[in-house]
Formats: structure tokens, C-alpha cells, sequence
């Protein structure tokens, strides 16, 4: 399969009356890493999904960065966006998608005993603290993603100027081995599932984390627009029902060695690169009935104002409607 356009396309049922039924809306849902997102392996597992192609189709589209989803929210060619924090309200303070609204959470970074995203300088480096990376040049997946923002902090933190005392470079998630390995870059971001590639391992360590930058935070989110809502509310209430399956099916430790083997095949890479870590304690942290952290999503928006990463504070509870999750999930009690 087809890892830059994953499409999954459901036909309507049809049942051999004299009428057919309307047609299915169609979520076109956009999503940036493979397998780490569930949104690019929503229905690898036949039979976890029961309602696609019954009251829904989908289509899911890769992106380089949850950021640059924004733009197609915006212009209609994206209905459903797996969403950083920092995209959630530059969307509605810079971009004025006022009606932007949080209805699923994805994936939170750095809760006690689960992962949190790497910065990583080559092994033979002369990077050992932050202060090190003055002068240096460090790779970007996307200014103002959630990983910048982290990254902008600890800068802060350890009294770097982020906008002058280091240079930027924007490289692609899964090019960040290959700069950092050919000194392209000397500090390089480093996610699920790239931050446990061998290679990247064998010559990298990691020089700080994300949750170093404010602790753990609810980092990705599924978000659509409220006109969106009002028109398919109840095929969204099945896609939340099949997301909450297939979140629950992936993390129960029953089914490991299978989803592992889902992964490999998804990917085109050897079990053995998941088998260690994928949807175990080492990897991020999900909740179970995909709830997110509202007080979270608040703390981080709020820094995100303090920094300039925005032009006002975005209100987290006035751009979240939970009510189709928690009606699928009363489904699965």
C-alpha cells in the first residue's frame, strides 16, 4: 500500500430495492506518521471497524506536518485533521478557523512511564548540554509544530535565544537520520517510529526531550469544523465508535504479535522495528476512550500566546465537542 495517499474507499450498501439509499458522507482524514497515527491504519484489522462502508466512507490523506493540514481544513479539501496542539490554535487564532472543534484525542507525550519525543545529536558530537547547541544548526520538521514549540521552550530554558542563537533547517521527519548522519544538521527531531530506527540508534543519542520543555502534554488531536458536525453528526458518531475499537484492539496486549505484524506489512519494514515498543508503555500514551486532556490542551495554548506562536489565547473547552465520542463509547460499555 501506498504510504503518501493511503485510500480507503467503502461503497454503500446495496440492497436490491426499488430505491437506494442515500449516499455515505465520505471523512477525508489527514495524518503525518505512519502507524504512530492511528488514522493511517484505521482499518488494517478486517472486522474492528464495523460501520465503514455501511454509514461512512473514508479517505485517509498524508501530510508532511499537522500544521500544514490547517490550509486544507481551510479550503475544504481536508474534512478531519489529526491535529498538534500548536496547529489547533494556530488554526483558529491566525488562520480564523473559529469553528474549529476538538472531537477525539489521538495521543498525549511524556505521561509517567510512556515516551516523549527525542532531540538527538550524533554520538561523537561535541553537543553534551543545550547551552552546546549555540551556533549549531538544527533540523525542523515544521515551525510551529508541537515539537518546535518544545524545542523553542528548552532553548528558553537554558538561555538560548531560539530565533538567533541557532540556525533552522525544515526536513522531513523520516530524512532526519540521513541530515544528521551526513552533518547536515547537528540536532535532530526524532519521533515514533523513527527515534527507534537501529540506524538512527547507532548513531545518534538524544540530547533532551519534549517533556523536558513543560511536561507531559496532550500533543495530538483529532479536530474537524462545526458545520461538519452539524451536517454528518451521527456517521461521525460511528467513525468515533470505530476509532475507539480499533484504538482498543491495537493497545491490548493480547494482540501485540499481530499488530506488529499489521505494522510491518503497512510499513514494508521488518517486525522486529516494532515488535520492542509498538503500543506498549514504550510507546506514547493513549487513552483508552480517546479523551483528551482539555487542561492540557489549555496549558499549551496558553504558552503558545505567551511566546508569540499566536495572536490571542485560544479557549480549549469553547473549541471542544466531545458529544459524539462519548455517545460511541457509552456504546462500548
Amino acid at each position: 500500500m501506498h504510504l503518501k495517499r493511503m485510500i480507503y474507499v467503502a461503497a454503500a450498501v446495496m440492497c436490491g430495492c426499488a430505491h437506494a439509499s442515500a449516499e455515505p458522507p465520505k471523512f477525508r482524514v489527514g495524518w503525518v506518521v505512519p502507524v504512530a497515527n492511528v488514522a493511517s491504519i484505521l482499518f488494517e484489522k478486517p472486522g474492528v471497524a464495523v460501520h465503514v462502508g455501511k454509514t461512512y466512507e473514508y479517505e485517509g490523506l498524508r501530510f508532511a506536518s499537522t500544521t500544514t493540514m490547517v490550509t486544507a481544513l481551510a479550503t475544504g479539501d481536508l474534512d478531519i485533521g489529526t491535529l498538534g496542539n500548536t496547529a489547533i490554535s494556530i488554526s483558529i487564532a491566525n488562520a480564523g478557523l473559529d469553528d474549529l472543534r476538538i472531537i477525539a484525542d489521538e495521543l498525549r507525550d511524556g505521561v509517567e512511564g510512556y515516551y516523549s519525543d527525542e532531540y538527538m545529536v550524533r554520538d561523537d558530537s561535541p553537543i553534551k548540554t543545550v547551552e552546546d547547541l549555540k551556533g549549531k544548526i538544527v533540523g525542523v520538521n515544521s515551525q510551529g509544530g508541537s515539537m518546535d514549540l518544545a524545542r523553542f521552550v528548552v532553548l528558553r530554558k537554558h538561555h538560548l535565544d531560539p530565533s538567533r542563537d541557532v540556525t533552522f533547517v525544515e526536513a522531513r521527519l523520516a530524512n532526519m537520520k540521513a541530515m544528521l548522519s551526513d552533518r547536515k544538521i547537528d540536532l535532530a527531531e526524532a519521533t515514533l517510529p523513527f527515534s527507534y530506527d537501529p540506524g538512527l540508534r547507532s548513531i545518534a543519542r538524544p540530547l533532551f526531550k519534549q517533556k523536558d520543555a513543560d511536561g507531559p502534554t496532550d500533543m495530538l488531536v483529532w479536530g474537524t469544523r462545526a458545520p461538519i458536525i452539524a451536517k454528518n453528526r451521527a456517521a461521525l458518531v460511528d467513525l468515533m465508535e470505530d476509532l475507539v475499537r480499533t484504538v482498543r484492539y491495537l493497545t491490548d496486549p493480547a494482540n501485540h504479535a499481530e499488530v506488529v505484524e499489521l505494522a510491518a506489512k503497512f510499513t514494508k519494514q521488518p517486525a522486529s522495528n516494532f515488535a520492542d515498543w509498538l503500543f506498549t508503555k514504550k510507546d506514547f500514551y493513549r487513552d483508552p476512550n480517546l479523551m483528551p486532556d482539555v487542561a492540557s490542551l489549555q496549558r499549551s495554548f496558553d504558552l503558545q500566546a505567551d511566546l508569540g506562536y499566536v495572536k490571542q489565547r485560544v479557549d480549549a473547552n469553547a473549541h471542544t465537542d466531545l458529544s459524539m465520542l462519548k455517545e460511541a463509547s457509552a456504546r462500548l460499555k
